[in-house]
C-alpha cells in the first residue's frame, strides 16, 4: 500500500531543477534548469547546477522575474502537485518576505516609466504623413546645367 509521503523522492535525493518545478517556482522544468545553468540559482550560498541534489534544510536563493526570493527546503518532491502541496515544500525566510514587501511598496508608489511617454508608436496615417513630408522636404536637388 502506498503511503501519502511516498510521492516524495523515496531515497531523499531530488535534483534542483525538479524541486524548483515541483515547488512551482518555474512553469517548466526546462526553465528551472536554464536559470540554474545561468547561475541565477544558489544553494547554500553557492551557484548550483540543475543536477545538484537537494536535501531538507538547504537554503535556495533565486529570482522569480524581478523578485529575489530565499527559501529553506522543508520537504522534497519529484512530482508537481497542487499549489497548497507545493507551498508546503518550502518556507520563505523573514528577510526575503521583508524585501519582497518593500519592493512591492516601491513599485506601487513609483510612477510607471511608460506613462511618461506622451505619444506611442505612430499610426499608419502618421507614418504616411511622415513619408510624404520627407519626400517633399528641402532635399530637392538643383537642376544640372549643361549636358
Amino acid at each position: 500500500m502506498k503511503d501519502e509521503d511516498d510521492d516524495d523522492s523515496g531515497d531523499g535525493r531530488v535534483r534542483l531543477d525538479k524541486w524548483l518545478w515541483a515547488a512551482r517556482f518555474f512553469k517548466t522544468r526546462s526553465l528551472a534548469a536554464e536559470e540554474a545553468a545561468k547561475g541565477r540559482v544558489q544553494v547554500n550560498g553557492q551557484a548550483a547546477k540543475a543536477s545538484r541534489e537537494l536535501h531538507e534544510g538547504d537554503t535556495v536563493a533565486l529570482r522569480q522575474g524581478q523578485v529575489p526570493r530565499t527559501v529553506v527546503v522543508r520537504r522534497l518532491a519529484n512530482v508537481r502537485g497542487p499549489a497548497p502541496v507545493a507551498q508546503a515544500l518550502y518556507e520563505e525566510t523573514a528577510d526575503s518576505l521583508a524585501l519582497r514587501s518593500r519592493l512591492a511598496e516601491q513599485q506601487r508608489l513609483a510612477a510607471e516609466p511608460a506613462l511618461a511617454i506622451e505619444q506611442g508608436r505612430p499610426t499608419k496615417r502618421d507614418r504616411r504623413k511622415l513619408a510624404e513630408w520627407e519626400r517633399w522636404s528641402a532635399t530637392a536637388e538643383t537642376p544640372r546645367r549643361g549636358r
